[in-house]
């Protein structure tokens, strides 16, 4: 027999319990699990800020998403539509949330310094990409140039912009807004490990690469699963038949999500040791420390 979950035995006379109920909905839409540690971190949320932090990707669900609280303990981590996305942001009464995703387009401010530069102004190369896209490359930080025109953005780029759309229709104001409590920003992933690692990090998809940005994350203080596990529980019966605890690791589009999570988190408690780049006009990209290297 199907056991109903926890939420749908309460009553919804409550607000709280209401909202609540609203939550572990979305996650279960997701297809996140939650237990009694996270349901009881759940509760909390409605007299804390969550520290949210969402991935755009051109996977099977299209957006990934992790909460964080004050405590940087895991709250959610879970994927599913736009709708699942503000479903779950919209019940927290004040959430900073970063979203791997530029804000706008580019507003030709680069090609304009570039033309300013050269006498041939129409065989111009890498000028069509935003003030924070060229600040990032010229460090060695790779990164997509955004296009001049929404509709030629990749897909991706245009899920970003409907959901900044969207939560500015919700009352969410950019970051800093004083007095906000509803708050986003823009933020990069590839960026932010690069800034917290001090180097290029391996590539994404490998099982170094993860193991890497979980080690990262993990020493930053974020209360999730401790990637050095995966060694522990690596024996050699276990090598021979190809069986790996690859549920100790996260996916890529999770850990994305997670250090945008971080990144929020990092904002509002210690503003003085982020960064941002970028200009007013074509926005700006928020980084988890306080400096850049010149080159990486």
């Amino acid at each position: 027999m199907h056991k109903n979950p926890f939420w749908a035995t309460l009553s919804l006379s409550d607000c709280k319990i209401s909202r609540f109920c609203n939550v572990a909905r979305s996650l279960e839409t997701s297809g996140s699990t939650f237990d009694a540690f996270s349901i009881s971190h759940l509760t909390m949320l409605f007299t804390h800020t969550a520290y949210i932090g969402i991935d755009p990707t051109a996977g099977r669900s299209p957006f990934t998403y992790a909460a964080l609280d004050d405590e940087r303990n895991l709250l959610a981590l879970a994927d599913g539509e736009l709708e699942d996305v503000l479903t779950f942001v919209g019940n927290f009464p004040a959430a900073t949330v970063a979203i791997n995703a530029p804000s706008r387009v580019n507003a030709g401010l680069v090609r304009k310094r570039l033309e300013k530069q050269t006498l041939t102004p129409h065989s111009l190369r890498g000028a069509d990409l935003r003030i924070a896209e060229a600040d990032l490359r010229a460090r060695g930080i790779s990164v997509s140039a955004t296009s001049s025109r929404e509709e030629t953005c990749a897909g991706w780029v245009q899920l970003g912009f409907s959901l900044y759309k969207r939560l500015a229709k919700m009352g969410f104001k950019q970051f800093p807004h004083e007095g906000a409590e509803h708050l986003w920003l823009e933020t990069h992933p590839h960026a932010c490990f690069t800034a917290l690692l001090g180097q290029i990090p391996l590539p994404k998809p490998t099982l170094e690469g993860r193991l890497q940005r979980q080690i990262v994350l993990h020493d930053a203080g974020l209360r999730i699963k401790d990637p050095m596990g995966f060694f522990e529980e690596i024996t050699r019966h276990r090598l021979r038949l190809g069986v790996m605890p690859m549920e100790l690791i996260y996916h890529p589009e999770q850990l994305d999500a997670l250090v945008a999570a971080y990144t929020a988190w990092m904002t509002a408690k210690h503003p003085a040791e982020t960064m941002q780049l970028g200009a007013k006009e074509d926005g700006f990209v928020v980084l988890p420390v306080g400096e850049l290297k010149e080159k990486y």
